[in-house]
């Protein structure tokens, strides 16, 4: 059972930590954990984005009408891109503290 952060990006994590904190979970990064998780979270926003370009694409060339659509489209995954960008500086800002601390 995993809990939904971001239901736009459907991106989940797990609702349980592992026994062992220290050990990855999943073993290797393609295999699951954090990684796998940014992957596949980073792949949805290009896949949003992709989207609604197409979808805008085709309100230029004429092929739709709704114009509602594709602004919440286009809108969707702006937000994405914010969130992951957001993020990715969270992540950035964690790692220059752990590489400031002294052991």
């Amino acid at each position: 059972m995993s809990n939904t952060i971001f239901p736009a990006l459907s991106v989940s994590f797990p609702s349980t930590l592992p026994t062992n904190p220290t050990a990855p979970a999943g073993g290797d990064i393609n295999e699951g954990g954090f990684g796998a998780t940014l992957k596949n979270a980073i792949s949805q926003v290009n896949d949003l984005s992709n989207a609604s370009d197409q979808q805008v694409g085709q309100l230029v060339q004429g092929d739709r009408q709704d114009i509602h659509n594709v602004m919440i489209a286009v809108e969707k995954a702006d937000i994405a891109f914010q969130l992951m960008m957001q993020v990715r500086n969270k992540i950035v800002s964690a790692y220059q503290e752990v590489s400031k601390m002294q052991f």
